[in-house]
């Protein structure tokens, strides 16, 4: 078990005051049996109407309506959660999924359907190459496989930060051999879903403890992080972590999971004015362990979101 603290802030800048059309957040994560939300604050400025509703995959979407105009647009998030790891998925899995390759029973091919199918169809190709090359000879065990795959990406491709939204198609991953924790995480989405599995897209934040200490660690702290999920029977959703090799971690804190890395961006919305008005963003994101004293309450101090 492990108490984290999330600090997320992200500026827009603009030349003159601007309008703002609705926008839409995807920055709290839901209660479930492996994280409890033990605090969250938001703080927007300028002031904004908040109303919060379930998106069709059950995430936790808040929605932004703004009356006033300004040059800057600010929104900050304040997470206290405990994230909690059970035991290894292999431990877990049916005897069924343990052996590669397997099927899904009927029911769950019929709810894992739109999690099954490749996205982008006319990589296939080049994604099925990679997988020959790097596979061979392909493994018997369903956790060697994704293991395998996870590993190739992180160790033969250079991890990139890229600013700019948007994700690289698996074949331009490839071609570039680079690629941001997005990339890496629809990649390997792409090769599983390839190889008969269901996955899906995760956006979140990645604990690093190094932070803590100044040491270098993971890659992909500093930033909101993504990785992919893969279904198998037994262990149910287990998270695979290509760019630091990471399997169902503790350090990974789930916050929306969707079928395509577009439907997961966590900041998405418009602005009324001229087209040069815009002039950048900057995103600023803290993960830090929290301590407890003897009667339970916080011991670090508190954030100011603005």
């Amino acid at each position: 078990m492990a108490t984290l603290r999330i600090v997320h802030r992200t500026r827009y800048r603009y030349a003159a005051p601007v309008a703002f059309g609705p926008h839409r957040l995807l920055i709290r994560p839901r209660d479930a049996h492996d994280m409890r939300i033990l605090d969250s604050k938001i703080g927007i400025s300028p002031h904004a109407d908040v109303s919060w509703h379930f998106d069709t995959f059950g995430n936790s979407v808040a929605l932004l309506t703004f009356r006033d105009r300004a040059s800057e647009l600010f929104i900050g998030s304040e997470l206290v959660l405990r994230r909690y790891v059970f035991a290894e998925p292999e431990l877990q899995l049916d005897q069924q999924a343990a052996a590669y390759p397997f099927r899904y029973g009927p029911d769950e091919n019929i709810d894992l359907s739109p999690f099954l199918f490749v996205q982008v169809r006319q990589d296939r190709p080049a994604v099925e190459h990679w997988i020959q090359h790097i596979l061979p000879r392909m493994p018997d065990r369903s956790m060697q496989v994704l293991n395998a795959l996870s590993s190739a990406i992180h160790d033969g491709l250079d991890y990139i930060r890229r600013e700019e939204q948007g994700v690289q198609s698996p074949a331009e991953t490839l071609t570039n051999e680079s690629g941001t924790c997005r990339d890496y995480a629809f990649l390997f989405m792409e090769a599983v879903r390839t190889l008969g599995f269901a996955a899906r897209f995760v956006t979140g934040y990645l604990y690093d403890a190094s932070a803590d200490t100044g040491e270098s660690g993971l890659v992909g702290g500093g930033a909101t992080h993504a990785w992919a999920e893969v279904f198998l029977p037994g262990a149910g959703w287990v998270e695979f972590d290509p760019t630091n090799e990471i399997v169902a971690g503790r350090d990974l804190v789930r916050v929306a999971t969707t079928r395509t890395p577009e439907q997961a961006l966590p900041v998405r919305g418009s602005f009324i004015g001229s087209a040069d008005a815009y002039l950048g963003m900057d995103v600023e994101v803290e993960v830090r362990k929290v301590d407890f004293d003897r009667d339970g309450e916080r011991t670090a101090t508190q954030v100011d979101l603005g």
